[in-house]
């Protein structure tokens, strides 16, 4: 029987802002950073997990992370999995900082690197990766892990119960498909805003040759130099593979509309983030706008929760739902998204990149195809390559597809020298 005995947690930054790795429209300086919390046990096992932020601010949900610490500290972890719906309500409804929120902000953020650390640990204990993890549940497990107040309307456990029991009989088919092939992947770490031509066009080759069919373009700067981007990157990658692009939530809607428009002749399967993250009826105005142009919308590594998407969905507002692995609160909110999007018919193709997020996302995708949608049309995982030399377990990519994690936990755990290198501010990285 394990039990939680401690929690630490590290505030760790990897200063990507000096090659302006990450660089887009808003974020012109990110450092690729974590809240990352280790769960210590009674035995050997430990958890792992953290929160992906992009450099100052990293200590405020540091001190988020301190102050949920009291609802894992001595709880056993069969009491967990054995109700993960009501220990993640406990975490999110604790009655004076769930006013920090509710489900949004620092203190989500906060919930999502323990609730993920939990996991971690419920995969190490059953030796499985997180996805197989969840695709052995029985539909019955599955639910468990959900809190579905605030879905109702749209979503019931007997919804999701229906849902999932009609994808049975093909999950090991599935399963053994996505372990042979891959989960396919696009790439975007050719496509930064403070990157020379030439180094676009180098990365954009080497890509190529390595087997990619999908990437991404940050835009939202001016006009002419998005034009440019795409040009280039066009040219590199040829006419039949997909191109895209993402904002950062720069535009005004109507901004967002005319500026997209221009772009539509270099061939964009979405804009993404194209303004505010809250502003779920503008996303669906700029949806209809685009329509005639093909160009689809996506969004979601700042929605905040499942209500959020929830909406998202409902005004039809999103062609791609790109749910964020420590945005939403760990991986129960995320399976509740899943379902969402399934319901409602819009593939998932979760953000990723950063410090940690690939490792994260990989298992989302394996477990969306094997258990909730059944299907790979329209979906692919976001790759980033940065940061994944700092992982025990590091994601990785044949061929333009993510390669099947087998190692158990979440691909989580950091290596123990790049936790000292990257620790802020006193870590060999950080040190003078």
């Amino acid at each position: 029987m394990t039990i939680i005995t401690g929690l630490a947690v590290h505030d760790v930054r990897a200063p990507t802002s000096r090659t302006l790795a990450g660089s887009d429209a808003v974020h012109s300086d990110p450092d690729y950073s974590a809240a990352y919390v280790v769960l210590s046990t009674d035995g050997d096992l430990t958890g792992h997990g953290f929160t992906f932020t992009i450099g100052r601010g990293t200590e405020v949900v540091c001190a988020a992370v301190e102050a949920l610490r009291h609802h894992v500290i001595g709880v056993r972890l069969d009491d967990v999995t054995a109700d993960f719906a009501a220990f993640w309500r406990a975490v999110t409804n604790d009655s004076q900082l769930r006013w920090l929120g509710p489900d949004k902000g620092v203190i989500h953020l906060a919930t999502a690197a323990i609730v993920n650390a939990v996991w971690d640990l419920w995969a190490k204990a059953e030796g499985k990766p997180v996805w197989k993890l969840v695709a052995d549940l029985t539909p019955e497990e599955f639910v468990s892990c959900i809190d579905f107040r605030y879905l109702s309307d749209v979503l019931t456990r007997d919804d999701a119960l229906a849902m999932l029991g009609a994808l049975e009989p093909g999950k090991a088919d599935r399963e053994a498909e996505i372990r042979r092939d891959g989960y396919p992947a696009y790439i975007t770490s050719a496509g930064w805003l403070g990157y020379p031509e030439e180094k676009v066009r180098r990365l954009c080759r080497e890509a190529v040759d390595d087997g990619w069919n999908a990437f991404k373009m940050k835009v939202g700067i001016d006009r002419e130099s998005d034009a440019w981007r795409a040009a280039v990157m066009r040219e590199e990658i040829g006419p039949d593979r997909d191109l895209m692009a993402d904002a950062n939530q720069v535009w005004d809607v109507s901004e967002a509309i005319s500026w997209t428009e221009g772009l539509a002749g270099y061939g964009l399967r979405w804009i993404e983030e194209p303004t505010s993250p809250d502003d779920v009826l503008g996303h669906a105005a700029i949806r209809r706008a685009l329509a005639p142009t093909g160009i689809g919308v996506a969004t979601g590594e700042h929605c905040a929760n499942r209500v959020m998407f929830k909406q998202l969905l409902q005004a039809e507002a999103i062609d791609y739902c790109q749910v964020d692995a420590c945005r939403l609160g760990g991986l129960n909110e995320v399976l509740a998204v899943l379902l969402l999007a399934a319901r409602f018919g819009v593939p998932v193709c979760p953000h990723a990149g950063g410090l940690g997020l690939c490792e994260y996302v990989q298992h989302i995708s394996v477990l969306d195809y094997i258990v909730v949608s059944g299907s790979l049309d329209g979906r692919m995982v976001e790759f980033a390559d940065h940061c994944h030399e700092h992982f025990v377990h590091p994601a990785q990519v044949r061929g333009g597809r993510y390669v099947v994690p087998t190692a158990p936990g979440y691909s989580a755990e950091m290596k123990p020298e790049s936790l000292g290198a990257l620790a802020y501010p006193r870590g060999s990285e950080w040190a003078g």
